[in-house]
């Protein structure tokens, strides 16, 4: 189910500014920190771009800990908006998107130096609010298979809003690794 970083890099392609010597995740990180620096800031990794589904995970590390040395719901927020976000700018054609709600229920924690993977999916495209769905998981790196639901959320943006001329760009990086 997973690729290797190597393997989603070369799928996905690397940034024109990444050397060939750089390492496999290096290079994965310079496409978080492309498409989204808060999420690249705490080291979360993109696995997969379309309009229909973004996934992507989460090493658990002091960034995103609260004092209880668990994830910071903040952060499964964070994780929940920029995901729904990106996927309704994909979906609408690449037009401006803003968050009007969140919602999201913590079921269980992850731990420092567990993994997290996250899902991003569609509930309903309409033509001017989208409607996504975003969960959280706790996996097991030795068994993909073999995970619990941290988090659910539901995400509600308003859609198909013109994008500012100072933002003309805002969607080139996201269609340089979209598998569109």
């Amino acid at each position: 189910m997973y690729m290797t970083l190597k393997e989603e890099t070369q799928n996905m392609g690397p940034p024109s500014s990444a050397s060939s010597s750089s390492s496999s995740s290096s290079s994965s990180g310079v496409k978080a920190k492309v498409l989204d620096i808060p999420l690249h800031g705490i080291g979360f990794e993109f696995v997969e771009i379309t309009p229909h589904k973004i996934t992507g995970r989460l090493p658990v590390t002091e960034k995103c800990c609260q004092p209880f040395k668990v994830l910071h719901g903040g952060v499964s927020a964070l994780i929940a908006e920029s995901l729904a976000s990106m996927g309704a700018h994909m979906a609408s054609g690449f037009q401006r998107v803003a968050g009007v709600h969140l919602s999201i229920h913590h079921l269980k924690s992850a731990h420092l130096g567990d993994f997290v993977f996250a899902e991003a999916v569609p509930i309903n495209i309409g033509k001017s609010l989208h409607v996504w769905e975003v969960c959280l998981w706790k996996i097991d790196p030795s068994n993909e298979e073999n995970k619990t639901l941290l988090a659910s959320s539901r995400v509600t943006l308003k859609v198909n809003m013109s994008v500012p001329e100072n933002a003309k760009d805002a969607a080139m990086n996201l269609k340089k690794y979209a598998k569109l």
